[in-house]
């Protein structure tokens, strides 16, 4: 009699894919050693039990591990059509949908892509697998400290897509990212990222909270202003920042009154750049960014920082995963020793009623 073929698994890629030693597999999982060489090996059937345990000891599902995709799926779309040709592109499942998205540049720097989209055509590699990556759109200018912590502790990737809170809540309501970044909130006005959502997506949304961090103004080392109100009354160029920013509205309350800059920066660094390099003298601004561009900074306020994701997406293990590396000791040990970075209250979960 033939000997059954068994289904094939993952077990063995996801558990390289975090350097873990067969035992250490084991241990998480609470089987022994020897059942996990045999179902790596597909000697051995697991359990649906030993499956469970394995399938939690990644954080993905028994589906991802036991039932792996054959190819990419036929039928995808772009999430926005890419601004010249030929050019990279990354894939993602978002809600039920395969996505294109075009490369850019990330907060992580240069990292693989999926595919390239030449003379009208799209060319996927066979290894690229749209269930295994999240993408998060946020202007965090330490959120590709946060895309490595999530690959080392995951084996999953994490993309993440700049952008100012408004376009990214945006992007979330529209479906074509799986998490979006605000920080409209302030200690003034703590339920500001909340009524956002709640305006946006309605009711039922989720906030996991990264971090608090510092918002003010950037000038030169050599700046003789010593003081945001120096710098309101001072007649400095001012480079401003788009519509729907939380930077914008920092901007607006300071200079009411007064009409906004003729020119903008499209992100933090973009700011730090425009005052680096002289074509404006103050602007809105992350401390870290103003640090590390060797600029002074003037506090305004203290801004919260969340991550939100629709309500029915919890229980997405990409998403799940997220929620795991925001809470861990050493993703907010790291966040804390950044400038400006304040996780006391990290890692915290609230549902937008």
């Amino acid at each position: 009699m033939d000997t059954p073929e068994l289904p094939p698994n993952r077990v063995r890629q996801y558990r390289t894919s975090r350097a873990w030693s067969q035992a250490e597999l084991a241990r998480r999982a609470s089987i022994s050693r020897t059942a996990v060489s045999a179902i790596e090996i597909e000697r051995l059937v697991p359990s649906v039990d030993a499956a469970l345990a394995l399938a939690t000891a990644f954080g993905c599902t028994v589906e991802d591990l036991f039932n792996p995709p054959t190819g990419q799926p036929s039928e995808t779309e772009w999430a926005w059509r890419p601004g010249q040709t030929p050019c990279r592109y990354w894939q993602a499942e978002v809600r039920g949908r395969v996505l294109r998205f075009p490369a850019e540049t990330t907060p992580a720097g240069v990292i693989p892509h999926d595919g390239v989209f030449v003379n009208g055509s799209a060319i996927s590699s066979d290894e690229a697998d749209p269930r295994r990556t999240l993408v998060v759109a946020c202007c965090d200018p330490a959120a590709g400290l946060l895309a490595t912590e999530y690959s080392r502790m995951t084996g999953l990737r994490l993309i993440v897509l700049p952008r100012p809170s408004g376009q990214a809540l945006d992007l979330l309501a529209r479906g074509l990212v799986h998490a979006a970044g605000l920080h409209f909130a302030t200690d003034r006005e703590p339920d500001a990222n909340r009524v956002a959502v709640r305006d946006t997506l309605g009711l039922g949304s989720r906030l996991l909270r990264v971090a608090q961090w510092d918002e003010g103004l950037a000038v030169t080392a050599e700046s003789r202003v010593s003081s945001v109100n120096g710098a309101i009354r001072a007649g400095l160029r001012w480079v401003g920042r788009e519509s729907g920013s939380a930077a914008r509205r920092c901007l607006d309350e300071l200079l009411v009154g007064r009409p906004a800059p003729r020119r903008f920066a499209h992100d933090h660094q973009g700011v730090a750049d425009a005052v680096r390099s002289g074509w404006a003298d103050v602007g809105v601004c992350h401390r870290l960014t103003c640090e590390e561009a060797g600029l002074r900074f003037l506090q305004v306020r203290q801004e919260h920082f969340d991550l939100c994701h629709t309500g029915d997406t919890a229980g997405d293990p990409r998403i799940d995963a997220l929620v795991r590396v925001v809470q861990s000791t050493n993703y907010r040990r790291l966040l804390r020793e950044l400038p400006g970075y304040d996780t006391t209250l990290a890692g915290g979960v609230e549902t937008v009623r």
